[in-house]
């Protein structure tokens, strides 16, 4: 499968620039609203780039693409900012060595120390997948303890809780925010062409990172209040994808679809 079929200016070269979360944000919305949005980029891929800035694994994201149909990006920031990679033509994924040595050194082979350390706490069940830079819980609220935190902290790590349903070890100081910029720097775009998109706290450092970004309308309470006061960001009052073209047009990003 030749993703990228005809060839295409260099992203740097486009106009508009998407880098977008995916569940809840580009998957998010009516599926009328999505095809919307989805066949507005298909139909302008020569002024419009697309980079999935997601908590999902990059194997799971190209399935997703194959399956569902999705636009496929050039590039893809997935696990939560710990795999920043290239998508090829035949469909698969080339991480950007020189953009993840830095997050192989913070994370410094760290899983089995994150799992015997956080082996039975409360709340926290261990998610199957064996990330490279990450590890991974699925979190229950009502028995989730606290002490969690302190513990990744005292090995010199980051935890991150998002939808109040995840809980993610991460290296120190990476997440989407730094990782997305670190991408956008690498391949020379404008900043203010950019437009990040989310909907949940793992998205907050993404969208407080001072690059132009839409907080959709169904974003978690607690993510809203977190980018309170944040001039950066628009806040958007239609859900998923049609908050992400509410935002494009509100912010003069691009031709927007008629009608929209």
């Amino acid at each position: 499968m030749n993703v990228h079929a005809a060839p295409r200016p260099a992203i740097a070269e486009r106009r508009f620039t998407l880098a977008t979360d995916l569940d809840g944000t580009f998957l998010g919305g009516t599926e009328a609203q999505r095809a919307i949005l989805y066949d507005w980029i298909e139909a302008n891929r020569d002024s419009i780039g697309l980079i999935f800035v997601t908590g999902r694994d990059p194997e799971f994201i190209m399935q997703m693409c194959r399956e569902r149909g999705l636009p496929w990006p050039e590039y893809v920031v997935g696990d939560v900012g710990t795999t920043i990679a290239h998508v090829e033509a035949d469909g698969s994924i080339t991480p950007i060595a020189p953009l993840e040595e830095d997050i192989a050194t913070r994370w410094a082979d760290s899983g089995a120390r994150v799992r015997a350390t956080l082996d039975g706490q409360p709340g926290l069940s261990l998610q199957p997948t064996r990330f490279r830079y990450r590890v991974s819980y699925d979190l229950t609220p009502a028995d989730f303890d606290e002490s969690a935190k302190a513990r990744v902290e005292e090995l010199g790590l980051d935890w991150l809780i998002s939808d109040n349903r995840y809980f993610d070890v991460l290296p120190r100081g990476v997440s989407k925010g730094p990782s997305i910029r670190r991408l956008v720097e690498h391949l020379g775009l404008a900043e203010a062409r950019v437009l990040c998109a989310g909907d949940t706290l793992n998205d907050f450092s993404m969208l407080a990172s001072g690059l132009p970004a839409v907080a959709v309308g169904n974003s978690e309470a607690a993510l809203v209040a977190r980018l309170d006061g944040i001039g950066s960001v628009y806040h958007a009052k239609a859900h998923g994808a049609a908050g992400i073209l509410e935002a494009i047009a509100a912010l003069d990003l691009h031709d927007s679809p008629k009608g929209v």
